[in-house]
């Protein structure tokens, strides 16, 4: 599970820090976020200690609505639990005795001049986006039409290649060699290149090429939405190939089932043209219409009228 140190935090969102002898060395591991509303009305059961704690104008008026005594008691009993930090929206001012208290605790109080809402948005956009589950795979990555394509296969079997051919032909390259896939959220995969490899190929005979000096900015995207699998294989003759697509194949990549077609390689055979069909039939295909069950239907009407005459 990836982490985050808090000093990031700090620094993307230039946070002022309210208690500068305390430690911003620790670890930020979810990206829930939470509103000690409850807490604060004296409700400390199912508190989430690793979520990051905002409060703001609600919050506040609402410590200074009650008498000091029982204000300081529900601000002893905030600062008394455990989590990573407390941020302050709208640079409110925080008596000192409780930034003291929380200084005492070791526990950050950072202060930032958003409104609470909105600060919360760019916060949470942030560490799903920092802290999603990750991976790196050997594949090309390519816009097909719209749909994101990922060309899977051993080394020399014509990825690279085909994803040539495929920009020539007016697609776009994300990644090559090398794709960076992040979760996003729970069945949404998003691929891109490492900065390395960003708008380059490597092509065997031609060596590296660079995608975005030959072909213009048109021929690239920074990151694509992986919806669609191809796999490249060396036919194999004793292998069963589907040829009427109706298996549903699938390839998993960080938990998320991804459709995936298998595609012989042997020569001959266009490869550029049979990805290109296979991403527009899977548009189609999400538009509801199947070919191959159009297909089957008629041929199951054709022989029930046959057997009927």
């Amino acid at each position: 599970m990836a982490k985050l140190l808090l000093k990031e935090i700090v620094d993307c969102f230039a946070l002022e820090v309210l208690n500068a002898d305390t430690n911003l060395d620790s670890l930020v591991g979810v990206s829930d976020i939470n509103r000690p509303g409850l807490v604060l009305a004296g409700y400390l059961q199912y508190f989430d200690g690793e979520r990051i704690q905002v409060i703001g104008r609600t919050e506040i008026s609402f410590l200074e609505s009650l008498e000091k005594e029982l204000a300081n008691e529900r601000w002893q009993a905030l600062i008394n639990l455990t989590f990573p930090c407390l941020i302050i929206t709208r640079n409110m001012e925080l008596p000192d005795e409780w930034i003291k208290i929380a200084t005492e605790r070791q526990l950050p109080i950072l202060r930032t001049h958003l409104p609470t809402t909105r600060f919360m948005a760019q916060l949470t956009d942030y560490l799903e986006q920092k802290l999603a589950p990750s991976v790196t795979i050997h594949a090309v990555l390519v816009d097909v039409h719209g749909i994101g394509t990922l060309i899977i296969g051993e080394s020399g079997v014509g990825k690279s290649e085909s994803a040539l051919e495929l920009i020539r032909r007016g697609h776009r390259l994300v990644a090559d060699d090398a794709v960076d896939v992040i979760r996003s959220g729970e069945d949404i995969l998003i691929g891109s290149a490492p900065e390395v490899l960003r708008h380059v190929m490597e092509v065997r005979g031609l060596g590296i090429l660079n995608i975005k000096a030959l072909f213009g900015i048109g021929a690239i995207r920074p990151r694509q939405k992986i919806q669609l699998v191809i796999r490249l294989e060396e036919w194999k003759q004793d292998r069963y190939y589907d040829r009427l697509g109706i298996d549903e194949e699938q390839h998993e990549i960080l938990g998320v089932g991804l459709p995936c077609k298998t595609i012989p390689v042997r020569p001959g055979r266009n490869l550029s043209n049979i990805i290109e069909v296979a991403a527009m039939n899977y548009r189609l295909k999400n538009l509801g219409y199947d070919a191959a069950e159009q297909f089957i239907e008629k041929q199951r009407k054709y022989c029930l009228t046959d057997h009927q005459d």
